[in-house]
C-alpha cells in the first residue's frame, strides 16, 4: 500500500478528476479532499504503529513484511500534514515519537526524517515477518533494527552510511538477506567502508546489488564484490566515474551474472579502450566469461559498443535484453554487426548519433532483421535515416514485434501495409518525420486485429504540410478506440 498512497503516488481516482469536472470543482472542495485523504493515510500510519504496540485491536505489524519508511517520511514532512491532521497522529503515546527541529525563523517544526526513524523503533519491535526495509534510516536506527528483523532480504536504502558496522549483524541475525539497494553514499571513504560490509556479511550470499545514485565505487568495493562471485547474478552500477571504470577488471571473478547495467551519468568518462587498453581487455575477457548474462545496459559509457561487441560475439552467452545509449554510428560498425549472433534478443534498445544515410544504416538493418525473436525495439537517433524501404523491411523480418519506436526520414503511408502484419504490435511510436495521411491511418487501424487490442499509436514528428485537421484526429481516435480500444497521439514536428 505505501507505493500507491496518496502521498508518494499522486494516483488516487479521487484525484484523477477530468479537466471539465475539475472546472465545476471549487478549489475549496479540492483542497478538503486531499486533506481527507492525507488524514487517511495518517491514520493507517498510526494504525499500524500502535498495533507494534498492541494499542490496536489487531496486531497489524506482526504481518508487515515490507516496511517503506520513506513513503512514511514524505507523508511527515507533506504541507498538509499539520493542525488536525498532525495532532490526531501524535496524539497519546506517540507524541513521544516526534522529533522537532529549529526552522527559519526560530520556530520549532517537525523533523520528518528523525521522526520517520523513531516511529520505525516502535514498529520494527513488533515485525517479526518483515522481509523488505526501505527509507532514509541512519546509521543507529539500521542498527539497532537488524536483531529484531531474523527474515531481511532486501534493504533500499537512501544513505549507503547507514550500512557501517550492520555487516557482523546481518551475519548474524539475517540469513535470508540477499539484496541490497543504494540510492548514493557521499563519503571519501565510501569505497573502503562498502568493501567492509562486503566481506563482514556471510559469503556467498549476495545475489542483487544496485546503486541508484552518486556514490564512489572504486577498487576495494569491486574487489570485495568477488567475496559474492557464486551468489551474485544481477549488478547495477549507475552514475559511474573513472574510479570505477578503471577498475572494472577486478570484477573479473563475478561470471555468473544475469543482469549488468551500467551508466555513466556525465557523459565523461574515460574510454578504456584507448586509455586504458589492458584494462580494458580484462574487462571484455571478464565479460565474455559469464555465460549466463541475459541483460546487458551500458548508457553513455564512451567507447560502450567496444565493451558490448566482443559479448555479442560470444557463443555461449544468449542475450534477451540490450540496451546501448551515447554512441556514435562511425564507431559502431562492428558493434552493429555483431548484433545478428544474437537471435536470442526479445528487447533492443539502441540511441546513438547517426552520420549519414550509408553503409552504417545498412549494416544496422541487416542486423535487425536476423532478430527474429525481437519483441520490442526502441530505436532513437541512430535511425534517424531510416526510410520507407527500411521501416518495411525491418517489419517483414520481425513478426513478434509488440512494442516499436523508432525516427526516420521522410516516412509515408507506404509502410502501412507492412507494419499492418504485425499481429502483436500493441505500441507504435513514430517519431519519424513523415507525411502521413488520415485514409492511410485509418486504412492501418482497420487492418488490424484481435491481437493489437490496446494500441498505442503515436505520430510525433509529422511535416507541418501534412497537419491533420482537428476532424481528422477525432476520427482516428474514434476508430482506434472502437476497433482496438486503442490510443492515438499527433504531434506537428517543431
Amino acid at each position: 500500500m505505501h507505493d500507491v498512497s496518496p502521498v508518494t503516488n499522486r494516483g488516487s481516482s479521487e484525484l484523477d478528476i477530468s479537466a471539465q469536472d475539475r472546472a465545476k470543482t471549487t478549489y475549496r472542495v479540492r483542497l478538503r479532499q486531499e486533506k481527507n485523504m492525507i488524514l487517511r493515510w495518517a491514520q493507517l500510519w498510526r494504525i499500524i504503529t500502535l498495533s507494534a504496540t498492541g494499542k490496536s485491536s489487531f496486531p497489524y505489524a506482526r504481518y508487515i513484511r515490507t516496511l517503506n519508511l520513506g513513503d512514511l517520511e514524505e507523508l511527515l514532512g507533506d504541507s498538509k500534514f499539520k493542525d488536525q491532521v498532525s495532532t490526531m497522529f501524535f496524539q497519546g503515546e506517540l507524541d513521544a515519537c516526534k522529533v522537532q527541529t529549529s526552522g527559519p525563523k526560530g520556530q520549532l517544526q517537525l523533523d520528518a526524517g528523525s521522526t520517520s526513524n523513531t516511529l520505525g523503533d516502535v514498529i520494527t519491535v513488533s515485525t517479526p515477518m518483515l522481509e523488505e526495509l526501505a527509507g532514509k534510516i541512519e546509521n543507529s536506527s539500521l542498527l539497532r533494527w537488524i536483531p529484531r528483523l531474523p527474515r531481511l532480504r532486501l534493504l533500499n536504502l537512501w544513505n549507503g552510511g547507514a550500512l557501517v558496522g550492520a555487516g557482523p549483524l546481518l551475519r548474524q541475525h539475517c540469513h535470508a538477506f540477499k539484496t541490497l539497494n543504494l540510492w548514493g553514499w557521499a563519503h571519501p571513504e565510501a569505497d573502503e567502508k562498502f568493501a567492509d560490509f562486503l566481506n563482514e556479511i556471510t559469503p556467498q550470499t549476495l545475489e542483487s546489488f544496485k546503486n541508484y545514485s552518486h556514490m564512489t565505487i572504486g577498487a576495494e568495493s569491486l574487489l570485495a564484490l568477488n567475496c559474492h562471485r557464486e551468489s551474485l547474478t544481477e549488478l547495477k552500477l549507475d552514475h559511474v566515474n573513472d574510479t570505477t571504470m578503471i577498475s572494472l577488471n577486478l570484477l573479473a571473478g563475478c561470471t555468473n551474472l544475469t543482469t549488468l547495467l551500467l551508466t555513466d551519468g556525465t557523459n565523461r568518462t574515460i574510454d578504456l579502450k584507448s586509455g586504458h587498453n589492458d584494462v580494458f581487455l580484462e574487462t571484455t575477457a571478464w565479460l565474455r566469461n559469464c555465460k549466463k548474462l541475459r541483460s546487458l545496459t551500458i548508457r553513455k559509457i564512451r567507447g560502450g559498443q567496444d565493451l558490448v561487441t566482443p559479448v555479442l560475439l560470444e557463443d555461449e552467452i544468449r542475450l534477451v535484453n540490450l540496451e546501448l545509449t551515447g554512441y556514435l554510428m562511425a564507431d559502431a560498425q562492428n558493434f552493429h554487426q555483431a548484433l545478428s549472433n544474437q537471435p536470442s534478443l526479445q528487447e533492443v534498445q539502441l540511441q546513438g548519433e547517426t552520420d549519414d544515410a550509408g553503409d552504417g544504416v545498412a549494416v544496422l538493418v541487416d542486423s535487425l532483421s536476423e532478430l527474429t525473436n525481437l519483441t520490442d525495439l526502441r530505436l532513437q537517433d541512430i535511425s534517424d535515416y531510416f526510410t520507407d524501404g527500411v521501416i518495411g523491411r525491418l517489419a517483414r523480418s520481425l513478426p513478434k514485434l509488440e512494442g516499436w519506436w523508432t525516427s526516420g526520414w521522410g516516412v509515408t503511408d507506404a509502410i502501412w501495409g507492412d507494419i499492418a502484419r504485425l499481429r502483436s504490435l500493441r505500441r507504435l511510436d513514430m517519431a519519424a518525420f513523415s507525411r502521413f495521411t488520415s485514409n492511410g491511418i485509418l486504412d492501418f487501424i482497420l487492418c488490424l486485429g484481435p491481437g493489437n487490442k490496446g494500441l498505442d499509436l503515436a505520430i510525433t514528428k509529422a511535416d507541418v504540410d501534412c497537419d491533420l485537421s482537428e476532424e481528422e484526429q477525432s476520427m482516428i481516435r474514434d476508430t482506434i478506440s472502437k476497433h482496438l480500444d486503442g490510443r492515438f497521439e499527433f504531434q506537428l514536428w517543431r
